[in-house]
């Protein structure tokens, strides 16, 4: 067999960043190199080869068929060569290196936005990496350490931490909608009302949930706006486009400066909450581990009157909540 020339794997890793983003800008700005010039590593890369790795257009870049044959038996030893490097980092005496998360943009929002300028002071030698999805991905096959997700969303082979104890999902708009119109006092009621409404992953719309006294509802409801962007929808009721619904903690200010008025408060649901999740593993890297210590030292759950949320292994065994927007 030929052994590989050792200055092939700088290349080999740059075409994998390459294939991974599907795009040489993003990838060149991840590794700091121009676009041109990881345009031309890759080149060099596929004359050394023999073969055209990557189709290029104008408009996108995909790996061929060789390509991806090249990338899958590639890919365990570059896996293996980051885990070198991570068990370097461990060793040092702080924890150190990238750190990427694949966070939902709510997550993003509640539990990490407040907090990033006091991880950076504490760990200046890890840097984050957030990468905000709502669409749920494979962690290992995209490059992440962890992600944070609503806990019914979680697969069964993942590690699962509970980050922020439960939550509630409130319904609410803005003093100029309510103005002239009978506030919705039971759920049915919001029939009559223009509903602002969440566009899910899966495609289709969420149906707005509630329970009280062992009753739980879901409705279907109609309005002017649609979107996938909770920001959106919650602009839009600032501004009294109609009612909609959010996590309390997105709108608790809202509600104590009076810019939005809660409704339906004694059908509001609570469910667990969100999870940080990473892929299991027998030894956790530290990196990873300060950052989860962090988190949990900053989000104590909120006193609720609802059973506990089951630690690290509750993912395999957590029942259904009701909620199931914006994970």
């Amino acid at each position: 067999m030929k052994a590989m020339s050792p200055e092939l794997l700088p290349a080999i890793a740059a075409f994998a960043r390459v294939a991974h983003h599907a795009s040489f800008t993003r990838a060149a700005e991840e590794l700091g190199v121009s676009p041109s010039a990881l345009s031309q590593t890759v080149r060099a890369l596929e004359r050394k080869l023999g073969v055209r790795l990557l189709d290029r257009t104008t408009r996108r870049v995909g790996v061929t068929e060789l390509g991806q044959q090249f990338l899958d038996g590639a890919r365990p030893g570059l896996d293996a060569l980051a885990q070198a490097v991570a068990g370097i980092d461990e060793a040092r005496d702080k924890p150190a290196g990238l750190l990427r998360l694949n966070v939902s943009r709510v997550a993003a929002e509640l539990l990490l936005f407040p907090y990033l300028g006091d991880f950076a002071d504490a760990w200046p030698d890890i840097t984050l990496e957030v990468v905000c999805d709502n669409r749920m991905v494979e962690l290992v096959a995209g490059g992440f350490d962890a992600g944070i997700r609503l806990g019914e969303s979680l697969a069964q082979d993942v590690v699962g931490v509970p980050v922020g104890g439960p939550l509630r999902m409130v319904t609410f708009a803005a003093p100029r909608y309510l103005k002239g119109r009978t506030p919705p006092r039971v759920p049915e009621d919001l029939r009559e009302h223009r509903c602002l409404n969440y566009r899910l992953t899966t495609g289709g719309l969420y149906r707005w949930e509630y329970a009280q006294d062992g009753r739980v509802l879901d409705i279907a409801l109609s309005g002017p706006l649609v979107s996938n962007d909770s920001e959106v929808l919650l602009a839009a009721a600032r501004a009294g486009a109609g009612i909609t619904s959010a996590f309390e903690g997105a709108v608790r200010d809202d509600f104590r400066s009076g810019r939005l008025v809660p409704l339906l408060e004694p059908w509001w649901p609570t469910f667990p909450g969100f999870y940080l999740y990473h892929p299991s593993r027998a030894q956790m890297p530290r990196k990873l581990r300060v950052f989860i210590d962090f988190l949990q030292a900053r989000h104590a759950p909120p006193p609720v009157s609802q059973r506990a949320v089951k630690p690290a292994s509750a993912p395999r065994s957590r029942p259904r909540p009701p909620a199931r927007r914006a994970k």
